[in-house]
């Protein structure tokens, strides 16, 4: 695992968000995590984040340094392996003594939930990067989440490496927010945060530096494929390798982002995840069906594609 990294390190890989893999007795499962993240790393995605799709807000704070050991043991030393931090200041207090003695450069900072305040959200923020030597990858969902003066703030004084960026907006609409965000602290400490659809807009309008994305697991090299064609401002080529994503971001848009792609690793016939983390909980059969024959077909577009590029 990669214990140095720089903001030029976010263009560098899709950054991909796993699921969680699970035994059915509820523990951490070594060889369905390690099977899914050597396929990541033979697709050749270099940065890991478990995050929202690893429901990393809801992991027992009694497994969390566990969890994390275990990961990094299974990950490639040149991997990039962020874990998430908070959703709340008293876990923010517990992590960064767990995180103090390990060596992750930097940790997603989780959407911290009311009630909290500017002013004091920033405090929090330097508390943890001082006492866990860990830099914070700040993630926006709601748009005025933070201040850019705040952020930039805080990227000054080496708090914050920089922003996973996911607020929607209508098609269309120009983001004030973001062109904020981006003046203040540069477009190459921010990422797009809402997986491979809306990444072709963000790095073509904004000059976003990549992306974070969930369907990246089963498609590695098709997904870091259209983030060299986004890079090299190919966009048409980008669309194209865009496409096979489509039926299955449609299932998660339709039914859970989340719990679908938990789902689909499984049923691509990458690795079983096993039971997906409390307080969420399995689909249908129906949902499982319609996720099945679209995760085969994004797995299939996978190997014609890596096929191709070996050849």
């Amino acid at each position: 695992m990669r214990t140095e990294v720089s903001p030029s390190d976010l263009a560098a890989s899709v950054m991909a968000v796993p699921p969680l893999a699970r035994t059915g007795d509820g523990a951490f499962d070594d060889a369905a995590n390690g099977a899914l993240i050597r396929h990541l790393e033979g697709g050749g995605v270099t940065t890991l984040l478990y995050g929202g799709n690893a429901l990393a807000h809801h992991w027992p704070m009694s497994a969390y340094a566990d969890w994390l050991d275990r990961l990094e043991a299974l990950c490639a030393a040149d991997t990039w392996l962020l874990p998430s931090v908070g959703s709340d200041g008293g876990k923010l207090v517990d992590q960064a003594a767990i995180l103090r003695d390990r060596q992750f450069p930097v940790a997603l900072l989780l959407p911290m939930i009311p009630p909290r305040t500017e002013e004091g959200s920033c405090d929090a923020l330097r508390r943890f990067s001082a006492e866990s030597g860990v830099q914070l990858l700040v993630y926006i969902k709601t748009d005025g989440y933070i201040a850019p003066a705040s952020l930039e703030a805080l990227a000054s004084e080496g708090a914050v490496f920089g922003v996973k960026y996911a607020v929607p907006r209508s098609d269309g609409m120009r983001d004030t927010y973001l062109d904020d965000i981006v003046s203040a602290i540069g477009a190459d400490r921010v990422i797009s945060g809402f997986g491979e659809p809306p990444a072709i807009a963000h790095m073509r309008d904004y000059g976003l530096a990549a992306y974070t994305a969930g369907c990246v697991c089963i498609a590695p090299s098709l997904s870091m494929s259209m983030l060299a064609a986004l890079k090299a401002g190919d966009h048409a080529k980008a669309e194209e390798y865009l496409a096979p994503f489509l039926p299955l971001e449609a299932l998660r848009g339709r039914i859970n982002e989340i719990r679908v792609l938990h789902e689909a690793i499984g049923l691509s016939g990458l690795a079983e995840m096993g039971p997906i983390l409390a307080p969420s909980s399995a689909l249908s059969d129906d949902n499982r069906y319609e996720i099945a024959q679209a995760a085969k077909d994004l797995l299939a577009a996978e190997r014609r594609h890596g096929a191709v590029q070996a050849a």
